[in-house]
Order: C-alpha cells, then structure tokens, then sequence
C-alpha cells in the first residue's frame, strides 16, 4: 500500500506540472515568435539508507523547440520576420542581454526603437535611439535608414543596424520572461550573416492540435493515477478491518 500510494501521488502530482508545460504553450499559439517548451517524464530511484526499492515519476523540461515558426505577411515597415536561424537582440528589464523572434517594432515619444512589450531593441552601441523621421526603412542586413523632417525624398541617412545574431542553440535557454539567453548571460557578437524580412512577423511554432492532444492524455493519466490512490485507500481499509477482527 505505502508503494503504491506515493508511487501514484508523485505520477499525478508531475502530470500537473506537464499539463502547465502544454497549457503554457497552448496560450501562446497566437504569441509573435514564440518557441514552445518540450515536457518528458522519467522514473527517478529514491536511494535512502535502505535498497532503491521504489521509483517515482519526474517531470522534466528538457528544453524548447528552435523550430520556426510561419510568416505573416502585414505589409507594415516596422514589422520584421528573421529568416532562417538567428535573432533579435533586445535589451531585458534587468539590463542584461536577451534575444527574441517578435520583430514587431515601434518607436516611443523619446525616438527609442521597441519591441510590441517595450523592450529596447539593441544596435552598434546599445539601445538604437532615431531622430524624428518622415519615414524609417529596415533593410535585410538590419541597417536602419531614416528621412529625417524637412529633407527632400532622396535625402536618406543610415543611422544605426538593428543587432542581429546568430548563437549555438544548445548555449540557448528561455526565461521565464519568454526570451531566450545565452549560458552564462554572456553577450554575443552580431553576425551579419543573418537575415531579416520587413513587412512580415514570425508566427508562434506552437501547434495547437499536438498541444490539445498531448493534454488530453496527460489527464487520463492523472485520472488513472486518481483511481491507484483510491484503491490504495481502499486496501488500507480492508487490512484494518481484517486486523481488527483477528
């Protein structure tokens, strides 16, 4: 009884902890750039003073799918989609380094170029601050290119470039803010190898169908889990009732 009892309570204890794995994911399904989590159960011995004589059940994240990604068109200059592999550096609320696939950019009343959650968006020299412009294009490599008030229409500037780069996605984690860091929150260099599209948006790799199935099995487990506690409440039950008779 007491094996089974604990063996059951920690199974349904780490599916709770799976479904908010998949529940989380669910949610961003329509969040720009977002990478979903993995979730993995495995058996984890107990070693104490006696023999590992039970085994529990843990749930794990193992890490975040890199995969991309759909594009969507929205036809608008501030809007940016990195192709391929790469990413946005932006500047977290912490100050430190962080990087991002939502290219949904705008540019606050003090000219500092944002992402759509108001994180600076970083350049050549820390944040990218613009002068007030009649219009602002992004170029593929990132070069920001201004028309500054006044000027004629073939007067154009390159004022800074958008900070893109590329690190090894096993030194990658995600935070619990969302964006993704390098181990050891060390800044990496830009890479001007990386490409970005204007005029579009990466869309969440979430899919929804996978997420709900995924769900779904995990609460006939609990539900399974649920009737091996009963069950071993049950035992327990009979056994006094049979002790007390003898």
């Amino acid at each position: 009884m007491d094996k089974s009892l604990f063996i059951s309570m920690s199974g349904a204890s780490q599916n709770m902890l799976a479904q908010r794995a998949h529940a989380n994911n669910l949610a961003n399904v329509s969040t720009t750039g977002f990478r979903r989590d993995f979730e993995q159960a495995r058996s984890m011995p107990v070693y104490g003073e006696s023999l590992p004589t039970r085994a529990y059940a843990m749930t794990e994240r193992p890490g975040t799918d890199m995969s991309s990604g759909s594009l969507q068109e929205t036809g608008r200059d501030m809007d940016l989609a990195v192709e391929g592999d790469g990413w946005i550096a932006v500047q977290a609320p912490d100050g430190t380094e962080a990087y991002t696939r939502a290219g949904s950019l705008n540019i606050d009343a003090f000219g500092l170029l944002r992402t759509s959650s108001g994180l600076p968006v970083l350049g050549n020299a820390g944040p990218i601050a613009l002068p007030p412009a009649d219009k602002v294009e992004i170029g593929q490599d990132g070069t920001i290119t201004i028309r500054a008030l006044g000027e004629a229409p073939n007067v154009l500037a390159d004022v800074d470039r958008i900070k893109l780069v590329n690190p090894d996605p096993a030194t990658l984690r995600k935070g619990e803010d969302g964006l993704m860091r390098v181990e050891g929150a060390l800044e990496q260099p830009a890479d001007g190898a990386v490409r970005v599209a204007t005029g579009f948006l990466e869309g969440s790799n979430v899919n929804a169908v996978e997420e709900m199935t995924a769900m779904l099995s995990l609460a006939r487990q609990f539900e399974l889990h649920i009737k091996m506690m009963r069950t071993a409440e049950e035992n327990s039950s009979t056994t006094n009732r049979l002790l007390q008779m003898s």
